[in-house]
């Protein structure tokens, strides 16, 4: 069937979505992070940020050329049955459906709720956080499924509100640091505490991951893009450069605004004593609303993503009761089915964050970070998708099918070797749950042909 879909986007609007699905809540909820595994040595976390960058760059360039061959693909388990096969696609597809979106929405609403808390003067790991976290989950579950053109436009009107925060504090930090010399004394100050890893620098990059993802959406509007074979690689460059300077100049405008070990200290409400600071504290208020505005936008933007999840594979005809989760709701347009299971699943992945985070974890060794190996595991399965396109594609030029691969996929292996080191032993009872899951998955491949 012929792709209807018109070409309406210009390269200015493609950066814009690029930039608007980026970024989020991970910058605010990592920042902190960065700094803690790095012992507040701010030269080191400002590296980490700009690797993270980097290699987000370097896929998504390859990415944008593979979009262009393939104009009428959307999405990256798309990507994987043109280069792999369908069966390969079904793996992306589940893995994408099962762990990948449903752990990083159920974050999300974690971190919208802690930072609300934050904001109320509340108990960031009592009960309350957990309660707003629920309730924030279905509030975007609701919306995306009772009123997918609402869920639309919030998130359209969330982008502007993300860059508000991240901009004035990059600038504004970054002066007031300067002049109070406060910037200045945490650039040099070395290490000022214990890191938190013995390889400070891999378990920064790995934090920097989550925030800097979202970018392998933005391929799926190739089809719509004039001039796609010119202006998505150009949207996805320029718009995940900006991305990753934004965060870095952001980083560093912290830095000005508060000595490194008050931050470390502070945790989440570090970053709204950072904005206050700044902005006095009505200003700092109003802003560190936009922050939480800008995490439910992040946390919406997963949502649509968990709703569709199951559905995009029963549209294969392939996985669960096929014929159940592709049934379209006439009146909202939505998968109705696919959204029931993928916010349960969300809710799963939530009390499962919940107890693995706690001082005495529920899980024992099984209790890993769920905001964080899931991202490196993609990265992982780019790998076979980057050395099909370097077999395949001959008509490319050398630089296109051969070098920026090659440095994707380097790229890849590093994020996978950091995770390693950065979560030990950790990574072994993940892979041991993702086994588990996946293997459920493949059995359940062609349910239909029973």
């Amino acid at each position: 069937m012929e792709n209807g879909l018109q070409k309406k986007y210009g390269l200015l609007t493609a950066i814009a979505m690029v930039v608007g699905i980026v970024i989020g809540s991970g910058v605010f909820f990592k920042a902190e992070k960065v700094l803690t595994a790095t012992g507040g040595d701010l030269p080191l976390g400002i590296l980490a940020w700009g690797i993270g960058g980097l290699i987000m760059i370097v896929c998504a360039y390859v990415f944008a050329t593979m979009a262009t061959r393939y104009e009428k693909v959307n999405g990256i388990v798309d990507y994987a049955e043109v280069t792999l096969g369908s069966k390969y696609g079904y793996f992306v597809g589940w893995f994408m459906a099962a762990i990948y979106y449903p752990t990083l929405t159920s974050v999300l609403a974690w971190v919208s709720a802690r930072y609300t808390c934050v904001l109320l003067g509340w108990n960031i790991v009592g009960g309350e956080a957990m309660a707003i976290s629920g309730f924030f989950l279905i509030a975007s579950y609701a919306m995306n499924s009772l009123s997918p053109k609402l869920a639309g436009k919030f998130q359209v009107s969330t982008t502007v509100i993300k860059i508000i925060p991240l901009a004035l504090m990059a600038v504004v930090g970054t002066i007031v640091g300067l002049n109070n010399g406060i910037l200045i004394k945490n650039f040099t100050s070395g290490v000022i505490a214990d890191a938190t890893s013995n390889n400070p620098l891999f378990t920064a990059v790995v934090a920097t991951a989550f925030a800097y993802e979202g970018w392998i959406i933005a391929t799926s509007i190739n089809a719509e893009l004039k001039n796609a074979k010119k202006n998505l690689p150009l949207a996805l460059t320029f718009g995940t450069l900006f991305v990753a300077l934004i965060y870095i100049l952001y980083y560093t405008g912290l830095a000005g605004a508060v000595e490194n070990s008050v931050m470390m200290k502070g945790g989440e409400a570090g970053a709204k004593l950072a904005f206050s600071k700044v902005f006095s504290n009505i200003g700092g208020t109003v802003l560190f609303v936009f922050v939480v505005i800008s995490c439910l936008g992040t946390l919406n933007g997963l949502m649509m993503g968990c709703t569709r999840g199951f559905y995009s594979l029963a549209a294969r005809d392939m996985g669960p009761e096929p014929e159940v989760l592709k049934c379209i709701d006439k009146n909202t347009n939505m998968p109705t089915n696919s959204s029931i299971l993928g916010v349960l699943l969300c809710g799963v992945w939530l009390l499962y964050f919940y107890g693995a985070n706690l001082t005495k974890p529920w899980f024992g060794p099984f209790s890993f970070d769920s905001s964080e190996l899931p991202i490196v595991t993609l990265y992982a399965m780019y790998i076979p998708i980057f050395i099909m396109m370097m077999i395949k594609e001959k008509s490319l030029s050398t630089f296109k099918r051969l070098f920026m691969p090659a440095i994707a996929i380097l790229a890849c292996i590093f994020m996978v070797i950091a995770a390693c080191y950065s979560h030990g032993q950790a990574v072994i009872y993940y892979l041991i749950i993702f086994g588990v899951i996946m293997a459920i998955g493949m059995m359940m491949i062609n349910s239909k042909k029973k």
